[in-house]
């Protein structure tokens, strides 16, 4: 192989301001994300013992990490609530009628039925597009199965001088996660 084949084909970094975040459920959040955080993937190891050393060989269970996004939060607090209605719902509701009302992918009396009882209406898939230097869409992370565990406070102060808006943070778990080019 000479030196002149193992050139670099893109020499760009990847910048953390290249980013976009879509999940069907929750429109008004996508719009006002902050940050989000692509979350860590961790291989089980298993380990087999000799008189001398043990050797390290690798599991067969991934683990992923949380995957948390940050937003700044509307003034009419709509994207806050999309997360709080949500989470409320998947929680243990005051009635039924709460329940029913954010499930909003029912398809007959039986399926919503089982949908209800289990939850599965309540979980969505999530994408993080993640953009190229000039913009453009290079990856897409696919977040299957996700649904909200944590939902920060809103600290609200009158001390503050200066006006620093409100965000929030929300924790999501999922099933998995896969990378593909765009």
């Amino acid at each position: 192989m000479a030196a002149i084949d193992n050139q670099l084909d893109n020499k760009n970094f990847l910048s953390p301001i290249g980013f976009k975040f879509v999940i069907k459920k929750t429109p008004h959040i996508n719009y006002f994300v902050q940050t989000a955080t692509l979350p860590s993937l961790q291989l089980g190891t298993s380990n087999v013992d000799t008189p001398f050393v043990k050797f390290p060989l690798p599991g067969d269970h991934l683990n992923f990490g949380d995957f948390s996004l940050t937003y700044k939060v509307d003034e009419d607090l709509k994207n806050y609530l999309e997360i709080y209605n949500w989470m409320i719902a998947l929680g243990f509701p005051d009635n039924f009628d709460q329940y029913k009302s954010a499930d909003d992918i029912r398809q007959g009396p039986i399926t919503g039925q089982i949908n209800r009882m289990s939850g599965l209406s309540m979980i969505t898939d999530g994408t993080l597009i993640i953009l190229s230097s000039s913009r453009n869409p290079i990856h897409e992370v696919l977040f299957e199965n996700i649904f909200p565990t944590s939902l920060s406070e809103l600290q609200f102060t009158s001390t503050d001088t200066d006006v620093s808006f409100l965000t929030s943070t929300v924790t999501f778990a999922y099933q998995k996660y896969s990378i593909r080019s765009v």
